[in-house]
């Protein structure tokens, strides 16, 4: 067993403690981590914790209900740390408590998002006077610095010392020069030849830009009107439902260009009335076309995909996040529930009408989990 530093939990080779500052502040930092986010040994929250007497790490994902966080976000001096928010203004509205999110990029948007209290206060956000220097981990853009170098960096502007609190930094370069050398010094290629068999290594590329990912669910009324002609689709499409990380939806019903099936609405589980009062089908995908981009679609299975073929839409890259959860369990999964359940996905949110937006908020689930798995795999050794 490695012996490892009761206070940074790193082992005792590469414990930082010595490097770190006791800084005091005037603004209260309080931390909130996400539950995996602790098990990484190259983190930096508790490293930001241990420099500033004046702050709190608190873990956990949704806080609603924690007495302490509603109250912070109640008081009109409290801001949450968030790439892409309002600088800092020098002789504007105090910050006396600053909220700081720590996880992947993508699990701090989902805090966010499950955290309505706390998405409802002001964000301020920094710019980087430098490149990150998180070299061992990848951001998805310049202003997604490394924990401890965003909040130096949010103190150094709210307080008017910059220099001052460039001394966290100093612990933070020593542990990624030292896990830099730990990976050069290794000999021992199995770590690498696991990455790349891992069977959820086509997530990769999404890590650092879950955004890319546009996941969704299409309905159809299948079979024809009697006497359709040989080669002609059997199937249209009635509903479309999909959505992205960065919280944005889109919803369509497509009015049936032929004969509804009788049993297609009790199916889909919206109201006949809705499908049949549609929007016309060529504006519908003119406007999904317009909300994926150049994303990639990301699917349980290819029905969806194969149906808005038929519909006329050229074939987009997808990710079919069944085939993914199947080579991670080793096994089908079945549904799309099933699926998350074995995969410990957690419950979803429906993210439009009926079927279609059950299955994408189970979509949502799974390529979160499916995500954080890949990140686990991708890791370096710490």
């Amino acid at each position: 067993m490695r012996d490892v530093c009761w206070r940074c939990r790193r082992p005792r080779p590469v414990c930082y403690c010595a490097l770190l500052p006791s800084l005091p502040t005037r603004t209260r930092v309080v931390l909130l981590q996400h539950p995996r986010e602790r098990k990484v040994g190259i983190g930096t929250a508790l490293m930001t914790h241990l420099a500033l007497p004046n702050s709190e790490l608190h873990e956990g994902v949704v806080f609603e209900e924690d007495a302490r966080i509603a109250a912070l976000a109640s008081d009109p001096t409290t801001a949450v740390l968030y790439p892409g928010g309002d600088a800092p203004a020098a002789g504007g509205a105090p910050v006396r408590s600053l909220i700081v999110v720590d996880g992947t990029w993508w699990q701090a948007r989902k805090m966010l998002a499950l955290n309505p209290r706390l998405a409802a206060v002001r964000r301020i956000g920094v710019t980087p006077r430098a490149p990150g220097n998180y070299r061992i981990r990848k951001e998805p853009r310049p202003e997604c610095l490394a924990t401890v170098e965003a909040v130096a960096s949010a103190l150094g502007a709210l307080e008017g010392e910059p220099a001052r609190f460039d001394e966290m930094l100093r612990a933070f370069t020593f542990m990624v020069d030292r896990q830099i050398e730990h990976q050069a010094r290794s000999k021992a290629p199995r770590r690498r030849r696991a990455q790349a068999a891992s069977p959820l290594a086509p997530l990769r590329p999404y890590l650092a830009e879950p955004e890319r990912l546009v996941l969704v669910d299409g309905g159809a009324s299948s079979g024809g009107p009697a006497g359709a002609g040989a080669g002609e689709p059997t199937s249209e499409l009635v509903h479309l439902v999909a959505c992205r990380a960065s919280g944005e939806r889109f919803e369509a019903f497509l009015r049936p260009r032929r004969p509804l099936g009788p049993s297609v609405a009790h199916q889909l589980e919206v109201p006949e009335a809705r499908l049949l009062d549609g929007e016309d089908a060529g504006a519908a995908l003119t406007r999904f076309r317009a909300f994926v981009g150049d994303g990639v679609l990301g699917t349980w299975g290819s029905f969806t995909v194969d149906v808005l073929a038929q519909e006329g839409v050229r074939r987009p890259p997808f990710l079919d996040l069944r085939d993914l959860c199947a080579r991670h369990l080793g096994r089908r999964p079945g549904g799309i529930a099933n699926g998350a359940r074995a995969l410990r996905a957690g419950e979803p949110a429906p993210w439009g009408a009926g079927r279609c937006g059950r299955a994408v908020g189970w979509l949502e689930v799974v390529l979160a989990r499916l995500l954080d798995l890949a990140g686990e795999d991708s890791a370096p050794d710490s």
